[in-house]
């Protein structure tokens, strides 16, 4: 999808980021999370092409993850910040699951 936006700052410290939150229907019809990414958005004109490794939240135990699958409620990040952050996220159990490519032409 086509996005133009004009981005000011006087402090280019954590630049700004593009976060993706992909969600699909299961086997049972239930919209689920399929992945989160992010990706810092290039400052220098021209065309970039970026590709971001997409992830997904894991239960803790085999319970949770047979309760989840049953109800179709499976773990998600409430805040998106948790994704853009990275903060916390080491002791947080995830999945790899697929890529995703973006392109930006940057004038």
């Amino acid at each position: 999808f086509p996005i133009d936006i004009t981005f000011k700052s006087t402090n280019p410290f954590g630049w700004p980021q593009i976060v993706l939150s992909v969600y699909g229907p299961d086997f049972f019809g239930h919209d689920v999370v399929r992945g989160y990414g992010a990706v810092h958005v290039p400052f220098t004109p021209g065309r970039h092409r970026r590709t971001i490794a997409m992830f997904v939240p894991e239960s803790t135990s085999r319970l949770q993850q047979f309760i989840s699958w049953f109800t179709g409620r499976r773990p998600e990040f409430t805040d998106p910040r948790v994704v853009a952050q990275g903060e916390g996220r080491e002791v947080t159990r995830v999945r790899s699951q697929g890529f995703v490519t973006i392109s930006f032409n940057v004038m």
